[in-house]
């Protein structure tokens, strides 16, 4: 907290050191606020963030001096943390042609505000369909730089404002993912919220050219090749968060279809606790991290959380007593007190020519992004034989699959069966609105409709989502098998894959449709969720 507001409670003898030391810093502005006889919020209601207010009011400043023109109980105020910043209230009185009232609030809250109004300020500005015309030379050929602050580029070319538009309604979205493709007749836009794609307002078909130029200058690609894919990364801030982006072209009939990857650094890591794990399988996969050597493998298609389960796996492993790398494409989060490495194919640094070099690194504990083929692949079988704890990702369906496409990597039998210590599988389901579900008794016609897996809820109550805006978030479902003697003496054997899942779930034994069933009857996702992620099938 700015601590000029403590000491003018201090130094005019409105609170003692002692008694100030003792407050949180809530408590300090409400003090302050009531010494200087003005206002005091520790939140804002949805009417005082107007938009129309900041025409003259740069961000910059707004940012640099901490304060904030609101509408509050119908009269101009400026939230600030220090009521006495008389050059501030002068300034603001000059830019916004009034007097504003002083309101105290906290810095947090000033901040956050600051970056909501901005960004609501921007995206009314460059609303991405409306009547924008081709871009100049310079906005085509992407000689102006993209690495400032997406929330002061109201004075950019036509196809900039475009570009930022459609990152800044995706951010406010929450999206993972944008899509951009072209037609003979349209220019499509869609974006991935909670893994599900939503059609948006087509973008002028005139600026198609200038925009894939502006993207792919933004991600330092070759504008000039058009006939085969590319794929880069560029970085943009939004108010004081970074994004990285990581871009996909390819060519289609129409044109060249582009992909960006949102990546914001600003994202808190969950707990392991908040990932829908149950107990038991939390406490199992815990007792993972404590090993000493072996590999752990996390399985499921792009996008089912994989990575965010391993980052919060790592953000519990005590880095002072243990040296632990990574090997990632791309690096997706700065975990702190870990060494971790981008794969750059470009410069031949490859998964395994990167894992190579950690092993050199006295390393305790090894994250590998992605097992993509058999030479990585057996890196990570020897490494965890040689006394390493490696943790990696596999692209199959289930847990069992990892067995299966080890050994058609070709890694023998008996190196998965001695190497490896456990296999999770998992995935995302939309999590239901508490609010915005709706309460049913199974029947027959809804086992129909779900598959064979939902039948062990007929007769029950249950909740699903009314309609899309019945979902809020996601929630993780598992499966996870630790490699046992007998589920080891079966792959050693070379068992079928039925065989393997004999050994790998025993009577009762929790299955990716088993976990969705709870979940379903705890009320956190809905039937039609688990079918469309997990199919009809399953038990």
């Amino acid at each position: 907290m700015n601590m000029k507001p403590a000491e003018h409670l201090v130094t005019q003898g409105a609170i003692s050191p002692e008694v100030l030391a003792n407050m949180s810093p809530s408590e300090v502005l409400r003090q302050v606020a009531a010494h200087f006889r003005c206002g005091f919020v520790e939140t804002l209601p949805p009417d005082a963030l107007r938009p129309e207010i900041l025409n003259d009011f740069p961000v910059d400043y707004a940012r640099q001096r901490n304060v904030l023109p609101v509408w509050l109980e119908d009269q101009l105020c400026l939230l600030m943390e220090d009521p006495a910043d008389v050059d501030a209230l002068q300034d603001a009185a000059l830019l916004l042609s009034g007097d504003p009232h002083p309101v105290v609030a906290t810095e947090e809250l000033i901040r956050s505000a600051i970056d909501a109004v901005y960004f609501e300020q921007s995206h009314r500005s460059h609303p991405a369909a409306a009547n924008l015309e081709s871009a100049s030379a310079e906005a085509a050929s992407g000689s102006r730089g993209f690495d400032g602050d997406l929330l002061r580029s109201s004075d950019d070319a036509p196809v900039t404002r475009l570009v930022n538009s459609v990152l800044l309604q995706a951010l406010q979205e929450n999206a993972s993912d944008i899509h951009i493709e072209p037609f003979p007749t349209r220019l499509r836009l869609r974006t991935r919220v909670d893994g599900i794609l939503r059609e948006q307002a087509d973008l002028p078909k005139s600026l198609e050219a200038s925009l894939t130029s502006r993207l792919k200058i933004m991600a330092r690609l070759d504008i000039a090749e058009k006939r085969l894919p590319q794929d880069g990364t560029a970085r943009v801030v939004v108010g004081e968060r970074e994004i990285d982006i990581r871009m996909s072209t390819v060519p289609v009939a129409a044109g060249e279809r582009i992909v960006l990857r949102l990546l914001r650094h600003d994202t808190s890591l969950l707990p392991l606790e908040e990932l829908g794990m149950s107990a038991a399988g939390l406490a199992a996969f815990r007792d993972l991290l404590e090993m000493p050597h072996g590999v752990v493998w996390v399985t499921g298609p792009t996008g089912s959380g994989k990575t965010t389960s391993l980052y919060s796996a790592l953000a519990e492993v005590d880095t002072g007593n243990r040296n632990v790398l990574t090997i990632e494409d791309p690096v997706e989060y700065q975990l702190p007190d870990i060494g971790q490495i981008s794969v750059k194919p470009k410069i031949g640094l490859t998964f395994a020519t990167g894992l190579r070099s950690i092993l050199r690194q006295d390393p305790d504990i090894i994250l590998v992004g992605e097992t993509r083929d058999t030479e990585t692949a057996d890196i990570v079988v020897q490494a965890s034989l040689t006394g390493h704890l490696v943790f990696s990702t596999l692209h199959t369906n289930d847990a069992v699959g990892s067995v299966v496409r080890l050994v058609d990597m070709g890694v023998e039998p008996f190196l998965v069966a001695e190497s490896c210590r456990a296999a999770m599988a998992q995935r995302l389901l939309r999590r239901l609105h508490p609010e915005r579900r709706l309460a049913f008794e199974v029947g027959e016609s809804h086992v129909a409709e779900w598959g064979e897996w939902s039948r062990s809820l007929l007769g029950e109550t249950v909740h699903v989502a009314d309609g899309d805006e019945g979902y809020a978030g996601r929630v993780g479902v598992f499966e996870l098998i630790p490699f046992t003697e007998s589920f080891q003496d079966a792959i050693r054997a070379g068992a079928d894959r039925q065989t393997l899942l004999e050994h790998a779930h025993p009577a009762g034994g929790i299955t990716l449709h088993r976990d969705a069933l709870n979940k379903v009857r705890a009320g956190l996702t809905d039937p039609r969720e688990v079918t469309r992620v997990l199919g009809r099938g399953g038990a």
